[in-house]
């Protein structure tokens, strides 16, 4: 009997601690839910007066009024979960009103790298036919090569030059390995064609076709939403220049669930096409200048910029070309993110328009920086299709590409 009494003791010690674990992992799962719902930071024009109940959609959350404005016009607002538990602190600054000219013409990107960049290295047959590795554990995929003894590397052609006339010396290195810059030595191999090789695969310049998110009255412009990274390393790009010229979408590739589609184009080459030079590749688009000459033909309709927090789900449109010039389709903004890591992933968007979906099944690749317009004001841009949903893809706020343009 005594033996029953204690088992049933603990087996109540049991429930209760399961039960106590249960409301701890709900209360923390609430917690860092409602902190999602609060953005790190937001802009504001000046004079604006902030509906903080839209911002804080969450009626849990609540905020103090009280705020001290520093010299610049900036401030911070305490968020508080219940009004008791601390939650966080949003940083309030201002922002200058601005208009821009929407895009949504396809553009054709040229970029050379800054220095040549190494894909791979691997295996050459050396003069004797046999296996020889020689940059393996020296060099890593990634790297830029920035100069060789001494003399600053543009491209990949002088590169081969350079170890040919080398004749199996060897060859100091300076190379850009994640923002470090580091010294490496290689030794080529002459090989069974009587030619000098480092056993490497490298690249110098990357070619494409997006689409144009906006120019400014000032002839600068911003595109994709995203940086454009290397096919092989997956990396993005260290650019040392580029040009941006006339495009034209000749076909489309349908997407499909499993299968993203794609739109295909040509983009003219000729001197005379170069609608400006790419000045930056940054993780949240390409942006430079545009040639004075260029600016009015890609010249759009003048919309006002819309901050983060004017986003709404719901009814929304963007501006694209799929073989057809460009025109306004529907769109749904369904899911915004305050707070996403990955910034060109802020918001989730759902083409409904009837006539994109049967041109190209939704969102596809060559799409990324068709500006999305909500309530009149130019919001963000689209950056990437569901593979699993190609009705479905990601958006990027407009402020984030401002930022990464200036």
């Amino acid at each position: 009997m005594i033996n029953l009494n204690e088992r049933k003791r603990k087996y109540r010690i049991f429930l209760c601690c399961c039960l106590a674990a249960a409301f701890v992992g709900m209360g923390f799962l609430l917690y860092e839910t409602a902190k999602e719902d609060v953005p790190d930071e937001i802009h504001v024009y000046a004079d604006q007066q902030i509906n903080w109940e839209e911002v804080f959609q969450n009626p849990l959350i609540s905020y103090d009024s009280s705020v001290e404005a520093s010299q610049n016009g900036s401030y911070r607002v305490e968020c508080r979960l219940c009004g008791i538990i601390p939650l966080k602190t949003v940083k309030v600054s201002l922002a200058e009103e601005q208009e821009v000219y929407v895009g949504g013409s396809p553009v054709g990107i040229y970029m050379e790298t800054k220095g040549v960049l190494v894909i791979d290295s691997g295996e050459i047959r050396d003069v004797d036919g046999i296996s020889r590795t020689p940059a393996e554990h020296i060099i890593q995929s990634g790297d830029y090569i920035r100069s060789v003894d001494g003399e600053e590397l543009t491209n990949k052609k002088q590169l081969i030059q350079m170890v040919n006339d080398n004749h199996g010396e060897p060859m100091e290195m300076e190379v850009m390995r994640r923002n470090e810059m580091i010294t490496l030595a290689l030794t080529p191999v002459q090989t069974e064609d009587g030619t000098y090789k480092l056993g490497i695969w490298v690249r110098d310049n990357i070619q494409g076709i997006g689409t144009l998110t906006f120019t400014t009255q000032e002839g600068e412009f911003a595109a994709l939403g995203h940086g454009i990274s290397d096919v092989d390393t997956g990396e993005r790009l260290e650019i040392s220049k580029g040009e941006l010229y006339e495009a034209k979408i000749l076909s489309v590739q349908k997407g499909a669930v499993g299968s993203p589609g794609e739109l295909r184009g040509v983009i003219d080459y000729e001197d005379s096409k170069v609608l400006g030079q790419i000045e930056n590749n940054t993780s949240n688009g390409i942006s430079g200048t545009l040639k004075k000459e260029k600016q009015t033909i890609l010249e759009g309709e003048l919309y006002p910029i819309g901050l983060k927090q004017e986003i709404q789900t719901g009814s929304a449109k963007i501006l694209c070309d799929v073989g057809e010039g460009v025109k306004e389709y529907e769109i749904e903004i369904t899911e915004v993110n305050w707070n996403a890591k990955d910034s060109n992933k802020s918001f989730v968007i759902h083409a409904v328009d009837e006539k994109l979906l049967e041109l190209t099944g939704g969102i596809v690749q060559g799409m990324s920086g068709s500006p999305i317009i909500q309530n009149g004001k130019l919001v963000g841009a689209v950056t990437h299709v569901l593979v699993n949903d190609p009705t479905r893809g990601y958006g990027i706020f407009i402020e984030n590409m401002l930022e990464a343009a200036e």
